[in-house]
């Protein structure tokens, strides 16, 4: 199981609208420049985003994107689960029907707790807990550099 461009990019954009949104709709544009992601790509992941209701659109000369809910109440899944669907290690975690060995098989078990295992971190993890990751990170970059600069 990987997670595709459209479930790490969309992330990564749900992440800056949430740590740049302010009140005021952000421009693909910027999202686009700070995240190094071609506008029209992400136009096509935010309106899978608009159309689950996670995002909404602002037309206009300022106009944008913005949070739909507050980040406390997005979960990591429920981006990725609009933009990528299910996650699963394999197909028969997903549906059934998928193997016709399924009541037979030893390893299933495994692959439903790893699917378990993974839906239970993405689920209890917010947009709002990646948004302050992301504000301390650049934090101590901002440190980091400043101490830099100080040393010469």
């Amino acid at each position: 199981m990987r997670v595709s461009t459209k479930g790490r990019y969309g992330l990564r954009a749900m992440v800056d609208l949430a740590e740049h949104e302010e009140g005021k709709a952000i421009p693909i544009r910027e999202i686009s420049e700070r995240q190094n992601i071609s506008e029209q790509y992400l136009e096509q992941l935010f309106a899978t985003l608009r159309k689950s209701e996670l995002v909404k659109s602002v037309r206009g000369a300022h106009g944008g994107y913005m949070l739909n809910h507050e980040p406390e109440d997005i979960s990591v899944a429920d981006i990725i689960t609009t933009l990528e669907g299910p996650i699963a290690p394999v197909d028969c975690v997903i549906e059934e029907d998928f193997c016709n060995y399924i009541d037979k098989c030893v390893i299933h078990g495994l692959w439903e707790e790893l699917a378990e295992a993974i839906n239970g971190v993405i689920e209890n993890m917010t947009l709002a807990d990646l948004r302050d990751k992301a504000i301390k990170e650049k934090k101590r970059e901002e440190k980091a550099n400043k101490e830099k600069i100080e040393a010469k």
